[in-house]
């Protein structure tokens, strides 16, 4: 799983209709602080994990430099690896390291600064927990209600984890935080998104009784699910904008499914169409489709989770596939009402305990006829196995699954995903084969 994550560059590391909720989630951040005021040997910067109350030992495995757990600290390093400085001479921005093309996500680009902030420790703690300024003395007592009112940002709350996440690893509308198409073909890896599986390998913290007690018992299934709604609501919002939604005369092709024109090209009298139907995307033949990775794992969730709203966002699926193949005004009010239909989900499936049935259904749905239809292009096939994956091991997070179980299926799952480990040798019907074979090893969990 971790080695298919890094291939995907995991570690590269108001809503109807405006352009609000595609902003970066933290606008009106306080004066960063810097790691070093993170650092303390009382506090998070301890070299082995023996603190009380939380590990203390955060900092330490935030830099690991071997581990997904330690690719934020990395991130800011990488813009100066060849990668990195052929990337930025084949756009024309000059050093990648001073580039606010980069800058946005390779590092914490907070406005103020304290005098121990550095940009080079990357994407820091207050990256992602917010300025600390205001907050960080009564964090040190462990004040949390204070903490919170100072600005620590709650990122045990779904809705608020993928907010913050979706600004790099999705993009938002602030400068430096939206991987266009110009900058993947200058050599940037593909863009994806998945909460609860990300969430996982950069866990810095220990989820123990304690952390119960403090903010209750977390639930991988509502991480996720409520993780699939916010992406499609933010890949919506930036398609919308009309500063980001076209490239020159052409469509910004970052939204479409990349796979779709980077395929194979027969010009001989025998054509061998490389297209699979699919009949989620109603538009017309030859055109670029919409990615729709993350409204397909939504479609799963809702049909179990929130049933009465599931034909719904269906619909406007549908329909915001369709407008797209008139003109770009009908698909941008499509994609207003398909936001909708998916923040709605994002705030039901807040509220839900998801039950041990309902991930099971919810896997079985993802690898159904009904679904796998769907999964025509890499990007849809590969959010499936992630899913698979992720709900798997939130059950045995839960204890409502033994581990031992679990591990005994493991091959099969490391076969699915081995089926969409390289891109360009993608095969839709291959893929089906291994992710049914994989659910119905899952299925004798039950």
């Amino acid at each position: 799983m971790l080695c298919f994550t890094l291939a995907l560059g995991a570690i590269l590391i108001g809503l109807s209709g405006g352009e609000k909720a595609a902003q970066a989630a933290l606008p009106g951040d306080k004066t960063h602080l810097g790691v070093a005021s993170c650092s303390g040997s009382t506090c998070h910067g301890r070299s082995e994990a023996d603190g009380k109350i939380v590990r203390q030992d955060e900092i330490m495995r935030w830099q690991e430099a071997s581990s997904p757990g330690g690719a934020h600290s990395r991130a800011f390093a990488i813009l100066s690896e060849p990668r990195s400085d052929q990337i930025a001479k084949r756009l024309g921005i000059g050093d990648a390291a001073s580039a606010p093309m980069c800058l946005g996500c390779h590092s914490d680009n907070a406005a103020s600064r304290g005098p121990r902030f550095q940009q080079s420790d990357g994407v820091g703690c207050e990256a992602c927990h917010g300025g600390s300024v205001n907050w960080i003395e009564p964090h040190k007592s462990g004040n949390r209600a204070a903490s919170l009112a100072g600005g620590l940002v709650p990122l045990d709350r779904p809705a608020v984890k993928a907010s913050v996440c979706l600004d790099c690893h999705f993009g938002s509308a602030d400068g430096g935080q939206f991987v266009t198409h110009r900058i993947m073909a200058a050599g940037h890896p593909r863009i994806s998104f998945e909460l609860d599986l990300f969430s996982t390998l950069q866990q810095h913290h220990n989820e123990d009784a304690d952390y119960f007690s403090r903010k209750g018992r977390p639930s991988g299934v509502k991480t996720w699910a409520v993780g699939q709604a916010m992406a499609v609501e933010r890949s919506l919002a930036l398609y919308s904008n009309p500063g980001l939604g076209t490239e020159g005369a052409f469509p910004e092709f970052y939204f479409f499914d990349c796979h779709s024109c980077h395929r194979r090209i027969f010009d001989s009298p025998k054509f061998n169409q490389t297209v699979v139907d699919n009949p989620g995307r109603p538009i017309p033949v030859g055109m670029a489709p919409y990615n729709d990775e993350n409204m397909i794992m939504l479609s799963a969730a809702a049909k179990v989770a929130a049933p009465s709203m599931a034909a719904k966002f269906e619909s406007d699926s549908k329909a915001f596939h369709a407008a797209i193949g008139r003109d770009r005004g009908s698909a941008v009010a499509a994609a207003g009402r398909l936001r909708n239909s998916a923040m709605a989900l994002s705030t039901a499936f807040g509220g839900t305990a998801f039950s041990r049935a309902q991930t099971f259904a919810m896997m079985d749905i993802i690898a159904s006829e009904a679904i796998t239809s769907r999964f025509t292009d890499y990007e849809g096939s590969v959010q499936a196995v992630m899913a698979v994956d992720t709900l798997l091991n939130s059950l045995v997070n839960s204890g409502q699954v033994a581990a031992g179980s679990a591990t005994a299926i493991r091959g099969e799952i490391n076969r699915a995903y081995a089926a969409v480990r390289d891109p360009n040798d993608y095969k839709p019907y291959e893929f089906r084969r291994a992710l049914g074979s994989a659910i119905r090893s899952v299925r004798t969990l039950r």
